[in-house]
């Protein structure tokens, strides 16, 4: 893939209108919803295992989100992704704070190990941490070394999990065990507000959802998150803060298109690995 055809992407979802089931955590829930309404999708929030089976059986994408984790919320995780594949629907896990406490990440990897994803997508540490390489989180947040290779380590992941990955930071790559693509959108104050990474997910699940391929939405949602966060950024003005920021991030998330997106789009693709 030279280069991610965001016309067809934008056409599949409007085709699709993906409903997009969330077992995520109660910090960012609100803005994932709001993000994926804005995109054309329709979000759905359960998670009590009484109903997620049932739920997921009639949605078009999972997912799956740790940050707020109980032994309720894992259960229900369980239950959904095991319907999910059962039922050929795609699952995207967010593993966030892995590597922050021993039984997060003992979770994370249980449910990489018993559930089939199509994408995974956390910030370099989580991902270091999950592949095996010691990677260490500072509460849910990311804390790595200035040397990591990026490339090397999505491509780790991939292969070990035969699972598309994302990895978001300052620059950003997608991998699906054989190719990388690295990305360079985006803006700081994207790491300013709480959810941005969470609502990058969703919004990867949405286009997974809408039937693109796991590196194609990988590409696209971490594409879109941070070409909104650009234009956010520069449509402040003086005296703007992080809540004016806030709210026009989610209004370009309403507005973006496929012209825009292919207009402003930063990446270099292909990078093939024997």
């Amino acid at each position: 893939m030279e280069k991610i055809d965001f016309h067809k992407i934008s056409h599949q979802l409007e085709v699709n209108s993906p409903l997009v089931h969330h077992i995520t955590n109660y910090v960012t829930a609100n803005d994932c919803a709001n993000c994926i309404l804005a995109l054309g999708g329709s979000p759905v929030m359960a998670d009590d295992p009484e109903e997620v089976e049932e739920m997921v059986s009639m949605s078009s994408v999972l997912v799956i989100n740790l940050g707020t984790l109980k032994q309720r919320s894992l259960r229900s995780m369980r239950l959904a992704g095991s319907k999910a594949n059962e039922k050929g629907i795609p699952v995207i896990l967010d593993p966030v704070g892995a590597g922050a406490t021993s039984w997060r990440t003992k979770s994370a990897k249980e449910l990489l190990e018993t559930v089939s994803f199509s994408f995974v997508r956390g910030n370099a540490s989580e991902i270091q941490c999950l592949a095996g390489l010691n990677g260490k989180t500072r509460g849910v947040e990311t804390a790595v070394g200035q040397n990591l290779d990026l490339r090397k380590l999505a491509l780790t992941m991939a292969t070990e999990y035969k699972v598309a990955v994302g990895i978001t930071g300052v620059n950003d790559v997608v991998s699906d065990g054989k190719s990388v693509y690295e990305l360079s959108n985006g803006h700081p104050f994207l790491t300013k507000i709480t959810g941005s990474g969470c609502m990058t997910t969703s919004i990867i699940g949405l286009f997974l959802g809408a039937e693109a391929s796991p590196v194609e939405a990988g590409i696209a949602g971490i594409t879109t998150m941070a070409v909104a966060g650009e234009l956010a950024y520069e449509d402040l003005v003086a005296k703007d803060g992080m809540g004016s920021y806030r709210m026009k991030l989610m209004d370009h998330l309403g507005t973006i298109s496929a012209d825009i997106l292919e207009k402003r789009v930063n990446i270099k693709g292909g990078i093939h690995h024997g």
